[in-house]
């Protein structure tokens, strides 16, 4: 069997691209440090509902409006529920509600069927937004996917990852 230049080209070519295809198909995916969206809670939650917070001490700090929740925190608001080892609540100015919550250790947003991990999480009530940093891991039916941030937009039930993304694709679509 005899080949001419151009036939052994794009044999080359077609190998190439097979190898690469299988691959791409059994290896676990990273992808660059951009963002992607993802949706991100079967329920959108709404941020003007009441938080309950429960924890096992709390500090108060009337001097700069702060509140300081310590050991087994969580925090809970409609549907959303974040638990953390320590939330930090930030008032308003003149104590007209919460501004922000700051979550530090073992993070963990729950809402809807979808859930999140990461080391720490600040969420800025009038906004519906949770920016979680640190060993971001996400669930979602199934599949899991990690980064290094992750914000969450509880108003719109969509989410944002950002920082070296990683998942694994399945090539039989079962992720």
């Amino acid at each position: 069997m005899f080949l001419r230049m151009g036939e052994i080209s794009f044999t080359v070519h077609r190998y190439f691209a097979i190898v690469a295809s299988l691959i791409i198909a059994v290896l676990p995916v990273q992808l660059p440090a951009q963002t992607g969206s993802v949706a991100f809670g079967a329920v959108k939650a709404d941020p003007s509902l009441p938080v309950e917070v429960t924890a096992d001490a709390l500090d108060v700090n009337q001097a700069d409006g702060s509140a300081e929740f310590l050991g087994n925190v969580v925090v809970i608001q409609g549907v959303m529920k974040l638990a953390a080892d320590q939330v930090i609540v930030i008032y308003k100015p003149e104590q007209k509600g919460i501004e922000s919550l700051e979550a530090i250790g073992n993070v963990v947003l729950v809402n809807g069927p979808d859930a999140a991990e990461a080391d720490s999480a600040e969420y800025t009530i009038d906004s519906g937004r949770i920016t979680m940093r640190g060993n971001v891991l996400l669930s979602q039916q199934g599949s899991t996917l990690t980064s290094n941030e992750l914000v969450v937009n509880l108003i719109d039930g969509t989410a944002q990852m950002a920082g070296r993304v990683k998942t694994v694709l399945s090539p039989d679509g079962n992720n």
